[in-house]
């Protein structure tokens, strides 16, 4: 065969070695072993203590559900239903040992990040009651007005 032909054959094999000795090098030992032998995905037998180390940062709606069963009801029957606490509250990693770590935050950007009012009408955003926050009380937080956790009914003084 000329030499056309050989050179890039010898280019395909030099780079499929190359990743076979990066693969032997970077790949840990454990990849992949499970008690049956190969699992598929992307498990190592070896960290699973390092996993169950880390601190979960979101607990979801039931987490909140504990310690305040009003909100919670309120919220499961209102248009807001999908949202869970920590969308707006944030993370709850450190609450109820240290309170602070969860904000009450009533600055209006919280509820105008979905409710200014888009021309997406195609879509699901498009959905969501708009506002034109230029116009729309300006001056005032939202929840003077509106209870959040549950728009339909009075805001809750």
């Amino acid at each position: 065969m000329k030499s056309h032909v050989w050179r890039p054959l010898y280019i395909v094999v030099g780079v499929v070695a190359l990743v076979l000795l990066a693969r032997t090098i970077l790949v840990p030992e454990d990849f992949g072993i499970g008690e049956r032998g190969y699992m598929y995905g992307w498990h190592r037998k070896g960290n699973e203590a390092d996993w169950k180390a880390v601190k979960v940062k979101y607990k979801t709606m039931d987490f909140c559900k504990e310690c305040h069963q009003d909100k919670y009801n309120d919220l499961r029957h209102s248009p807001h239903a999908a949202i869970q606490c920590e969308n707006c509250h944030g993370p709850a990693l450190g609450h109820p040992d240290d309170p602070p770590t969860l904000t009450i935050d009533r600055h209006r950007d919280l509820c105008i990040r979905c409710h200014a009012r888009l021309p997406y009408n195609g879509s699901g955003r498009g959905a969501i009651r708009g506002i034109n926050p230029e116009t729309h009380h300006p001056e005032a937080e939202c929840v003077l007005c509106h209870y959040p956790h549950n728009p339909k009914l009075e805001a809750k003084r």
